[in-house]
């Protein structure tokens, strides 16, 4: 068994090494995008015209928290938004119509009915695409925004400010997600920690890579780059359509931006394991493209990352107090990478401005993760339907 212990823990610690060093330092996540960086670096002469698209599947709950930091932002030039009512049943439209009368900004919101959903297109990216075709042609930007995210006034500025000082045409930022219930904090920060570490933010502002990456909730894209004759379609099913955008509009010859917007905030919540559980369950096989020994690959790596270093350390320290020397050597590997898996996970803590102590569960949400995935593949294998927002969907 030693000998077994040696080269488990062995793998397991180069493995940490690696990802601390060689995978674009991920676990630093990135730059961010902060309103007092915007005012010391002004990179805009003239505000080029801008024009928000907000998918919303009934919203009305979270409208009251978000519409309103839209529709009051403080952009200099030209913006307009787009709620694409994606056929809800619960007063979405009404609900954005009123408070946009209340904040006399009727002139800068437009409601629109989406479509019947086509076979083959995911709600979302339909939503999306019935939106582009009321996009002016003299927008030069197009602010993809989900209904939850609560935005900064200056979000607008920023957002471009950032595209045309850093040359981009794809600027993506990943908004603090709601982490109040045991869960969330449980889960959120791992969830995000383990995005950057699939897609390191500095790979996709890295033109030399063709890492393309987005986080969904906030993008500013070019027009001309997605309002094409083909448009969305050739991602009108995808279920992760954030990144499958990312991977479009690269293939289109953009340059790409992914980062943290720390005054950005998604009001979503969840509760329960369950919520957690079905967000990503939804997609987790779909990311692995339905592949087995991806799944079989992802799982052992998991294991290996997460488990081992815990499990090894323990039954080390314990076999060692009883006289088994020869449980030192691994025992020490294990702690070795016990310990730089924990100090990637506290850039993550810190901005969510969690406790540190956290970090000795990011082995349980590994875990945990791990259910999620396998999970994701009975689900397809099993051809359940999933659903969103009320509306079922299957994976393809």
């Amino acid at each position: 068994m030693p000998w077994f212990a040696d080269l488990v823990s062995a793998i397991t610690c180069l493995a940490w090494l690696f990802l601390l060093c060689c995978r674009g330092f991920y676990w630093l996540m990135g730059d961010g995008l902060t309103d007092k960086r915007m005012k010391e670096h002004d990179g805009v002469s003239s505000w080029p015209k801008v024009c928000a698209i907000v998918p919303a599947r009934n919203e009305a709950d979270v409208l009251g928290e978000t519409l309103p930091s839209l529709l009051n932002q403080n952009y200099a030039g030209e913006f307009h938004v787009i709620l694409v009512d994606d056929h809800s049943d619960d007063g979405t439209s009404e609900v954005a119509r009123n408070i946009a009368q209340t904040l006399l900004r009727q002139d800068r919101l437009q409601i629109l009915k989406s479509a019947p959903l086509p076979n083959g297109w995911a709600g979302k990216v339909w939503a999306m695409q019935n939106g582009l075709h009321e996009v002016p042609p003299d927008a030069e930007y197009v602010l993809l925004t989900d209904a939850d995210i609560r935005h900064p006034e200056s979000s607008v500025s920023r957002l471009v400010e950032q595209a045309k000082r850093q040359r981009r045409d794809f600027v993506s930022l990943m908004v603090r997600l709601h982490v109040e219930s045991k869960w969330e904090a449980l889960l959120i920060p791992a969830f995000v920690y383990f995005f950057a570490k699939l897609y390191p933010f500095r790979w996709v502002a890295n033109d030399k890579r063709k890492t393309a990456a987005a986080a969904g909730g906030c993008i500013l894209v070019r027009r001309e780059l997605i309002q094409t004759a083909d448009g969305l379609t050739p991602i009108s099913g995808a279920v992760i359509d954030d990144c499958s955008l990312a991977k479009l509009v690269q293939s289109r010859g953009a340059t790409l931006w992914l980062g943290l917007g720390s005054d950005f905030a998604s009001v979503r919540r969840y509760t329960s394991l369950a919520e957690i559980w079905n967000m990503v369950a939804r997609s987790a096989f779909v990311q692995l493209n339905y592949s087995l020994w991806l799944l079989v690959g992802t799982a052992i790596g998991m294991t290996l990352l997460y488990l081992v270093p815990v499990v090894i350390t323990i039954a080390g320290i314990c076999l060692i107090s009883l006289g088994h020397t020869d449980w030192i050597w691994p025992g020490m590997l294990g702690l070795v990478a016990w310990c730089i898996m924990s100090a990637t996970f506290v850039p993550i803590l810190r901005w969510y401005r969690l406790a540190l102590w956290r970090v000795i569960t990011l082995p349980a949400a590994g875990f945990l993760y791990t259910l999620m995935t396998i999970d994701s593949a009975i689900r397809f294998w099993q051809r359940r339907a999933g659903a969103w927002k009320g509306r079922p969907y299957e994976m393809h």
